[in-house]
């Protein structure tokens, strides 16, 4: 027997094909949430790379969150970039008493080679910079996140709210860190979290990425693609046309 398909009242409601069931979505009540698309994560000599991660794939999903943004944007859909880092003398990283202290590798890299300190994901530096290609723009939202969740300590919560804004489509990097994590949060929060498989970089064995996956398939979301996305919410009304 096929599972119930989530029956929601929405007035401008269009169908997003995604696993493990079609989700019906208005465009107007959702997000487009990038994440951490900055020069640390996807950039060449930015910390991920200067710290030993893969990032050859990275180049590929800036390129698919590019046509994401840009549709989102004609179809109504919020878009909100996230970017992660903390300021330059690295206070809101939390010290020894943090366990992002001892986790972060960021702050592990810096310890490691103390030449760096300050240049890792440290607001204001090229570093902690959103990607060229992905730049906001007027009516798009910008928040900084100082761990892991965009849930964490931002005003993140809120201002969907104020929107009326229930569904959360993500992007960016990475998959099983700030991805998930924010994505597992907004569950806890009712709100419909929609991972696009395609539009979303995991530095590290392919493993990571289909645990991640599956992770959201089976028990705090939906998973689609880019041109799923794409297709579904440009059936919505132009955002400038009066309803």
């Amino acid at each position: 027997m096929s599972p119930p398909r989530p029956t929601l009242p929405l007035v401008g409601a269009v169908t997003l094909p995604a696993r493990p069931e079609n989700l019906p979505i208005d465009p107007r009540a959702t997000a487009l949430l990038v994440v951490d698309m900055q020069n640390a994560y996807a950039s060449p000599r930015g910390y991920l790379d200067l710290a030993g991660f893969d990032i050859e794939g990275a180049a590929a999903v800036i390129e698919k969150i590019v046509v994401l943004v840009e549709t989102a944007r004609r179809a109504g859909v919020q878009v909100v970039f996230f970017q992660n880092g903390w300021d330059p003398a690295y206070v809101e990283a939390g010290g020894e008493g943090s366990p992002n202290w001892w986790k972060s590798n960021a702050l592990k890299t810096m310890r490691e080679r103390p030449y760096l300190e300050g240049k890792l994901l440290a607001k204001g530096g090229w570093d902690f910079a959103l990607v060229d290609r992905l730049k906001p723009e007027r009516g798009d939202i910008v928040i900084q996140k100082p761990r892991y969740s965009a849930f964490y300590n931002t005003a993140l919560d809120s201002t969907l709210r104020a929107r009326g804004i229930r569904n959360l489509a993500f992007c960016g990097i990475a998959t099983n860190v700030c991805v998930e994590s924010t994505l597992r949060d907004g569950f806890h929060r009712e709100y419909f979290g929609v991972l696009i498989e395609d539009a979303t970089h995991q530095a590290g064995p392919a493993f990571l990425q289909e645990a991640t996956v599956y992770n959201v398939e089976k028990f705090f979301g939906w998973v689609t693609s880019a041109a799923d996305f794409c297709g579904a919410v440009a059936q919505a009304p132009p955002a400038n046309q009066e309803s």
